[in-house]
Formats: structure tokens, C-alpha cells, sequence
């Protein structure tokens, strides 16, 4: 599997610990930014995973901002993906499984390293189920 992430200043802490567990976990990473703790504007990062995930180039992506919400309002705007706020495993595992969420959002100022990286794992683990969910997934199209 093929992750995309990208970060503001206000997630780049975050986005280096969460690019760590993917390589661990042996996904292939393409991060498109911030590289640096000078402000950004989140926008231009949300865009650039969101393309990628897009045109498929990448099979997901994850965008971390200092709350998250910047960066879920930004990728919602793209029409095919499906980008969730998680705060804790429970939502990660049904924003994958209900939602077939292909973007994940992160606060890298509202959580703890070791919550963050519970998410991600569940999250990259968790696959789509189907069914009754596609249904309601194919309203949305």
C-alpha cells in the first residue's frame, strides 16, 4: 500500500512520527510537505495528497494540521475522497470500515504521540466492509 502524507507547521512533529510507523510497517510513503516548522498555508498540502489519492497514485492518504479540522475541510472539497477527523481507534476502525475513508485527518496539537499512532495503525489495517455501507457510500457519488 501506497500512503501520501502531508503536514502544515502545525503537524510536521506528528507527520514524522506517523511516517516512521508506516515505513515500520513497511508501506510505501510519498510525502509531499511541509518540510520545515515555518508557516505554511494548509490548503496547498490537503491539495497534493488529495491529487495523488485521486488519480491513484497513492492508495490513501494522511494529512496532519495543528487541530485536523483545516486539513478535513480542505480534502472534502475534492469530490472522490472520503477524508475523516479521528481522535481515537474506534473512529479510525469505522471511518474504514462504514466509510471506506481514504483520507485520514489528524491533530498534531490536540493529541498524544502514542494515541496518534494507535489511529494511524488501526486505520491503515482496517479494510472497507462492504455490503450495506457501499449502498449508502454510492449515495454520496
Amino acid at each position: 500500500m501506497k500512503i501520501a502524507i502531508g503536514s502544515d507547521h502545525g503537524g510536521l512533529e506528528l507527520k514524522q512520527l506517523v511516517t516512521g510507523l508506516l515505513e515500520e510497517l513497511d508501506l510505501e510513503v510519498e510525502d509531499v510537505g511541509c518540510h520545515s516548522s515555518e508557516s505554511v498555508d494548509y490548503p496547498h498540502f490537503a491539495d497534493a495528497v488529495c491529487e495523488l489519492v485521486a488519480e491513484h497514485r497513492c492508495d490513501r492518504g494522511i494529512l496532519i494540521c495543528g487541530t485536523g479540522i483545516g486539513m478535513s475541510i480542505a480534502a472534502n472539497r475534492h469530490r472522490s475522497i472520503r477524508a475523516a477527523l479521528c481522535h481515537e481507534a474506534y473512529t479510525a476502525r469505522m471511518s474504514r470500515e462504514h466509510n471506506d475513508a481514504n483520507v485520514l485527518c489528524l491533530g498534531g496539537r490536540v493529541l498524544g504521540p502514542e494515541i496518534a499512532l494507535d489511529i494511524v495503525r488501526i486505520w491503515v489495517q482496517t479494510e472497507f466492509a462492504g455490503g450495506r455501507h457501499q449502498r449508502r457510500l454510492d449515495m454520496l457519488s
